[in-house]
């Protein structure tokens, strides 16, 4: 039996980060949804061992020990639900790491997933994966558009949302998320302000222009560290079609809102083509 999970990116559309906890953690409001075509995949067989095999154009770096977390998740599933037996997992990996758009968290969810149904056990609710990351609720509920707040535990449906295409791009460029929340405090000051509230309804204008008043409180922080994220949004704002552009968690992925998928198609390709260099991809979200 092979049981294959697809591992969709995760976009942060908004992020506020609204308090800091006396642990350290930092309590966030965010809008998150899933690419419905981009993204990793998981294959699992039965095996006596865990087993972990990463292939793909991002496999380089990627390690196949303890340290990945698909293993951490695997072994994670074993103890919640005193599984035995092993498993030989394939990761596909076609998303950037490190990249603000939950690839390992979403490999680690796509993973409890198809493990849950390979060992026939029942797979982990989003409260038992919190152990493993921030994100790894979100992609563990997902693809469903949500609300996440807290750390990550407080998970909440939102009303439907129209159509969207986005265009994400990736500079190449690894983002520090530690750096970027330690940057935060100077570059934004102290005017944390949650989410505004979502109402049912909207068609695609109603919907942007919700979103125009929304922002992400870390792009600052990640452009002032790496200046090539300034340079894909200005791009992707110049595009024609782009109703607005930000950046995805702490980076150093961006994305362009587009209402049509014509028009999100013709902006990709004109970025790949000007950019080679940039990791370039069209979805719509789920």
């Amino acid at each position: 039996m092979t049981v294959e999970v697809f591992a969709p990116a995760k976009i942060n559309l908004t992020l506020h980060v609204i308090g800091r906890r006396t642990d350290g953690y930092h309590l966030l409001d965010s809008l998150v949804v899933f690419a419905r075509d981009v993204g990793d995949v998981i294959h699992v067989e039965a095996a006596d061992r865990l087993e972990l095999t990463v292939e793909g154009p991002f496999r380089k770096g990627v390690p196949t020990d303890e340290t990945n977390l698909v293993v951490r998740a695997a072994r994670h599933l074993q103890s919640l639900r005193a599984v035995q037996a092993g498993a030989r997992l394939r990761l596909e990996k076609t998303l950037p790491h490190g990249a603000g758009i939950g690839g390992g968290s979403a490999d680690a969810a796509a993973a409890l997933k198809a493990l849950a149904l390979l060992w026939k056990v029942p797979p982990p609710t989003p409260a038992e994966t919190l152990n493993l990351g921030a994100d790894v609720p979100a992609c563990m509920a997902g693809p469903a558009p949500m609300r996440m707040r807290g750390i990550g535990e407080r998970l909440d449906p939102v009303p439907p949302l129209p159509p969207l295409w986005l265009v994400l791009v990736n500079p190449g460029r690894h983002v520090s998320t530690p750096r970027v929340f330690s940057l935060l405090g100077s570059i934004r000051g102290a005017d944390a302000l949650s989410m505004d509230e979502m109402r049912m309804g909207w068609d695609f204008e109603a919907f942007h222009a919700w979103l125009s008043g929304q922002g992400n409180d870390l792009t600052a922080c990640a452009t002032e560290e790496v200046a090539e994220i300034g340079h894909v949004l200005e791009a992707l704002r110049s595009s024609p079609g782009c109703r607005k552009a930000d950046m995805s968690g702490s980076g150093s992925t961006c994305w362009g809102l587009f209402k049509s998928a014509a028009a999100a198609h013709r902006a990709a390709e004109t970025l790949a083509h000007d950019y080679p260099q940039w990791w370039v991809r069209m979805t719509a979200i789920n």
